[in-house]
């Protein structure tokens, strides 16, 4: 069963006109155990701000369908290495995190609607070759959207 980590933007994007012709059909996919969600508690820490019904949508997959992530000192580091190699800047930490997460939970793939900072080709690019730099595995970024059609391709090419 694939891994999938999903950041902040994702679940806020269940509740967005733009967003939620994908993120909700990601999060059925959560609860129906064809996906497990990496949710951790950085994702949880951003939504604490939010509207209760975007705090409360996670409350809606099984326990048995999330993997808790928790931010380690090997988690920290990791972010700041992607912020020193100038993958992304020191006030986007929170992001460095979130991909750190994912690459240390070996998420089969971080989902995100954030462009400008995590699903971006360069910054993708260069997070990886740290990854590589420090023995890690690369992490596949994608978009909702992405993920679904992804997932719908392999089930297909089985038949």
């Amino acid at each position: 069963m694939k891994k999938i980590y999903a950041d902040t933007s994702v679940i806020g994007g269940c509740f967005d006109n733009e967003f939620k012709g994908h993120s909700l059909p990601l999060f059925d996919a959560f609860k129906a155990g064809a996906l497990k969600l990496i949710l951790s508690d950085m994702a949880l820490q951003e939504l604490e701000p939010a509207r209760e019904e975007i705090r409360n949508k996670i409350f809606e997959i099984p326990y048995a369908n999330i993997i808790e992530a928790v931010t380690t000192d090997e988690g920290n580091e990791l972010a700041s290495e992607y912020i020193y190699s100038g993958a992304l800047r020191r006030k986007s930490y929170d992001d460095a995190v979130h991909i750190a997460l994912a690459t240390l939970n070996k998420a089969d793939a971080l989902a995100s609607w954030n462009f400008k900072l995590i699903v971006n080709f360069n910054r993708i690019k260069m997070c990886n070759h740290v990854n590589v730099l420090y023995g890690y595995k690369q992490v596949e970024i994608m978009t909702p959207s992405l993920i679904l059609k992804t997932i719908q391709y392999e089930r297909f090419k089985t038949v």
